[in-house]
């Protein structure tokens, strides 16, 4: 028997050692977990109620074949927020107000104007989205949804005011709500994991109409409102003005950005492998979120449908919450107007709630506020690749060529993709 005070001792790895290894995992956890936060609110909008519909349709048509898609998305969308979020680490301030600094006054109004109607158009999707969840979940008419989902949001965004933590505490939590319900579906759907495997890095196009659905899943992929916003998330750890301090800042936002966007991804995949391995091969074509949800209860049970409309709900509520924040730092940011925060807030998303009251179609109102996002995107990218490439403004972490080459070549993919959709929508040929 051994003594209950004595010691028990590895030969190999002894207790001192043990502790060491423990204490110095700690404290780097510790020191990465001060710079956790701003990423995962950004990452809202690459898993909102848009993402759904459009991730849910390609499975439901083409099985897993445009899982490929998602990964080069969201490989896109790693570099455009590391960018976004360099600029606001170098510069101490965010994109819109590096813009007033750097353009002129009538550029800045045209930005903002833009920027401001990307924002109000990206909460219609989410204010749908939450408006949906809350409807399919609860029974609750539209108009009551819509409202309770202002008012929710406007809780979310209100909790600014005790710190920035406290809102990426929040949102962090609604992305970990969003992955359970689809690892859920995952467990219930039991997908074929080795052709979900092989379509995740072997791009392949089967016909016309998986291009369009692919053009769709990449082209929307970055939203504008969302490089504005990480631009500012950065800024409350942007305390000391040092080179090397900034540096390691910069190093664990990278970090911060590669989890948050993998999770992302992982979910949007979710998205597109639980509808292949439940709708594709049950023969069902599905194109709208209420569809979805009504043939998931039949086919995997009330658990599955239940964990979707908490999914959306999610989503809808974070994604919008999200959306309001950069039509604040945008509104602040290109033309310095000096207007209550609740009142910014308000007129960021009263136009959403307008169009749900007065019962327009969401979907044609959904297509209207794509045609704004396309327009929208140049007006992002392009000023943050041309901040971001000078010297003079980024000091030490102006972009290499290498870096400029990818930034400006992503670019164009994603903005003649958004052209293509552009064309689509005047054609009448969305997905």
């Amino acid at each position: 028997m051994y003594d209950d005070k004595e010691k028990i001792s590895d030969p190999l790895f002894p207790q001192p050692f043990q502790t060491s290894l423990l204490a110095t995992a700690r404290n780097k956890w510790r020191s990465l977990s001060a710079y956790l936060g701003p990423a995962f609110i950004v990452s809202v909008a690459y898993i909102d109620p848009g993402n759904f519909a459009t991730n849910i349709s390609g499975g439901s048509i083409f099985n897993y074949t445009l899982l490929w898609v998602i990964l080069w998305s969201n490989l896109m969308a790693i570099f455009c927020q590391t960018i976004s979020a360099k600029l606001g680490i170098a510069t101490e301030h965010n994109l819109p107000e590096m813009c007033a600094k750097v353009f002129s006054v009538k550029t800045n109004w045209c930005f903002w104007v833009v920027a401001e109607l990307a924002a109000m158009a990206t909460n219609l999707a989410e204010f749908i989205g939450g408006t949906l969840g809350l409807y399919l979940l609860f029974k609750m008419p539209l108009i009551y949804a819509a409202l309770l989902t202002a008012v929710l949001t406007f809780f979310i965004v209100s909790m600014e005011k005790y710190g920035q933590r406290l809102i990426e505490y929040i949102i962090t939590a609604l992305v970990a709500i969003i992955t359970l319900a689809y690892f859920i579906e995952l467990l219930l759907a039991k997908p074929d994991w080795s052709q979900v495997g092989i379509h995740t890095l072997i791009p392949s196009l089967p016909n016309g109409q998986a291009l369009l659905i692919a053009v769709g899943m990449l082209g929307a992929t970055v939203m504008p409102h969302v490089i504005y916003l990480h631009s500012q998330l950065v800024q409350c750890r942007n305390g000391d003005c040092s080179i090397r301090k900034k540096q390691r800042h910069l190093m664990m936002e990278k970090i911060d950005i590669v989890m948050a966007m993998n999770i992302a991804f992982i979910v949007n995949a979710a998205m597109v492998i639980v509808s292949g391995a439940v709708f594709y091969h049950n023969g069902l074509i599905v194109e709208t979120i209420e569809q979805a949800h009504r043939s998931l209860a039949p086919l995997l049970g009330s658990l599955s449908s239940g964990a979707f409309g908490i999914a959306l709900l999610a989503s809808g509520l974070s994604s919008s919450a999200v959306g309001t924040m950069a039509g604040q730092t945008v509104m602040r940011g290109f033309i310095h107007l000096k207007i209550n925060i609740n009142l910014i807030r308000i007129l960021v998303m009263s136009p959403a709630v307008f169009i749900i009251l007065i019962g327009i179609n969401p979907m044609k109102a959904l297509i209207i506020s794509q045609v704004i996002l396309s327009f929208a995107l140049p007006v992002a990218i392009i000023p943050m690749m041309m901040i971001t490439s000078k010297k003079e403004l980024m000091g030490a972490f102006v972009n290499r060529p290498l870096t400029t080459f990818m930034g400006w070549l992503i670019a164009g993919i994603i903005i003649t993709l958004n052209v293509i959709l552009l064309i689509l929508t005047f054609t009448g040929n969305v997905v």
